[in-house]
């Protein structure tokens, strides 16, 4: 089975073509800056090469997504290899609690969730409409970030606020991140040779936006993020936790609540405290004596390792401490600032094996004289389009054993 994945963005369309029988991808890419710059472009990787193109002609998603069809064409033969075509979906509400087959029915159900996440879920809808008009025949399934958190229990999900918002309004916390953290769970199951129905780990999903589950016997028991992607560890550009009293002494104040989203979504985090998002950059300033970028820095790796203790605390016995995401995958400065002084938690980061090259995954706990801690530290590179293919394939397999 060859499926086409699909992640359409505010001004992007990612996509993988996946050769099932051996999960490897046959061709990925993204078409960047639609609608927003002459200048739209296209990322590839074909095998091992990788390919940039500038200046393409695509102002809209239809054009883009006939850019994208032209080119499995081409390299491919024909659009016909493709089997299925899978949607990654952010956000989906108490309505979609696994993947679904899309159709008419299901899209109307699927556009009630754009106010829980505007800007994705209105991009993933307008991805899914294009493809069900290109490929009226071919099975689609929408995959959904928030599913893999449907496991937490309802202590862990319901905020201390009056029942009627949580029955008429859906006010709960959702999580997100599900497709990477379920991902690296499965990879690490099999890397320690056990079941994910026996793992437990903390899964740390470090990037622009960044979060942390707690995962018992391979489910997800609580996580970082809330309703929104705004709570919880501070991220590139997101405050994470906040109190809410906060917000609504800046109205008194004379903020209005567009100007709060804004500033709290995209100007707080990293940004908010030092000007820059880039870790790279940021670790660029400390090292140049910039007290700022030095307290982002202190500041994010600290709220990671409260998490850190919290989820222990729930968890008790963790097999492993997961990093992944551009940050957890990359940066061994971050990993070894929140590894530090957590010893007595029995989590002992190698410095030696925390600087070397990842390819897929990578061991950083220290092993040997004498080290007799039980917790893993393991980096592994995510992959969310492998994961959405594998969860399609699954649910298309449940399907035909049911027909």
């Amino acid at each position: 089975m060859n499926v086409l994945v699909l992640n359409a963005g505010s001004s992007s369309l990612k996509y993988c073509l996946i050769d099932m029988t051996t999960e490897q991808n046959v061709l990925s890419g993204s078409v960047e800056q639609i609608g927003e710059s002459a200048n739209t472009r296209h990322l590839s990787n074909i095998g091992k090469r990788k390919t940039q193109v500038d200046n393409i002609e695509c102002n809209d998603y239809p054009s883009a997504f006939k850019f994208i069809l032209n080119l499995i064409s081409t390299l491919c033969g024909d659009t016909g290899i493709i089997d299925a075509v899978s949607h990654r979906v952010v956000h989906g509400g108490t309505e979609f609690v696994s993947p679904t087959l899309l159709g008419g029915e299901v899209l109307d159900k699927l556009r009630s969730t754009i106010s829980l996440a505007p800007l994705h879920n209105k991009a993933s809808i307008t991805g899914i409409e294009l493809a069900l008009e290109f490929f009226p025949q071919i099975p689609q399934i929408a995959v959904f970030d928030t599913t893999f958190h449907q496991t937490m229990p309802e202590y862990a999900y319901r905020y201390a606020v009056p029942h009627e918002l949580y029955e008429h309004h859906q006010i709960r916390r959702y999580g997100f991140h599900g497709l990477s953290h379920a991902y690296v769970c499965r990879r690490v199951a099999v890397d320690l040779n056990q079941s994910n129905e026996s793992l437990n780990i903390i899964s740390l999903h470090l990037g622009n936006g960044a979060s942390a589950a707690a995962i018992s016997k391979g489910k997800c028991i609580d996580t970082s993020m809330g309703m929104t992607p705004m709570e919880g560890l501070i991220m590139g550009q997101r405050c994470g936790d906040l109190d809410p009293g906060v917000v609504f002494y800046l109205l008194q104040e004379g903020y209005t609540p567009s100007s709060l989203d804004n500033m709290l979504n995209r100007d707080s985090g990293l940004k908010g405290l030092c000007g820059s998002n880039d870790v790279r950059e940021i670790l660029t300033m400390v090292e140049a004596g910039n007290e700022k970028a030095k307290l982002a820095l202190d500041m994010y790796c600290y709220r990671i390792k409260k998490y850190i203790g919290a989820y222990q605390a729930i968890l008790g016995h963790i097999d492993a401490i997961v990093f992944t995401g551009g940050i957890g995958e990359n940066s061994p400065q971050v990993r070894a600032s929140i590894c530090e002084r957590l010893d007595h938690l029995g989590i002992i980061l190698d410095s030696h094996r925390n600087t070397q090259a990842i390819d897929d995954i990578l061991h950083i706990e220290a092993s040997g004289n004498g080290f007799k801690n039980d917790t893993k530290i393991i980096v592994v590179r995510t992959d969310e389009a492998n994961e959405i293919a594998v969860q399609t394939q699954h649910y298309l397999d449940q399907i035909s054993e049911i027909t």
